[in-house]
């Protein structure tokens, strides 16, 4: 496994909660179902969508599968 490139100066924790209080401002006044559909929207257009809606993909095939339900 290589190495991850280390950039100088660059602080993780900052990263984080710089992001979070972005998120926090985005999200302000927003009900529960708008702050769902604000992360459902990120986690669909964001990077990893293709796992995410694989994820999705696989939840409902489980949830069509069982019995009873």
């Amino acid at each position: 496994m290589s190495q991850p490139e280390v950039i100088p100066g660059f602080s993780c924790l900052e990263y984080k909660r710089r992001v979070q209080q972005e998120i926090l401002e985005e999200t302000k006044g927003m009900t529960r179902e708008e702050e769902l559909r604000y992360f459902r929207d990120a986690a669909a257009k964001g990077p990893l969508s293709a796992w995410w809606k694989a994820v999705q993909k696989r939840a409902r095939a489980a949830t069509a599968a069982s019995p009873g339900e």
